[in-house]
């Protein structure tokens, strides 16, 4: 299952109100991510800032 909540693509849009994905999505992936059939996105990145300091 994707973990849209923790992706820096996914963010609260004031203007309506929830979150919402900020990646351009072809009609496929939109499907997908709507009815929730995606298993991996390809666009997902770890809004995590501090991720790489703990490698160091």
């Amino acid at each position: 299952m994707i973990k849209c909540d923790s992706c820096a693509n996914y963010v609260f849009d004031d203007e309506y109100g929830f979150n919402s994905c900020m990646v351009s999505l072809d009609e496929d992936e939109m499907q997908k991510f709507l009815t929730g059939t995606i298993e991996e996105c390809p666009y997902y990145r770890n809004n995590d800032e501090y991720e790489i300091a703990r490698k160091q």
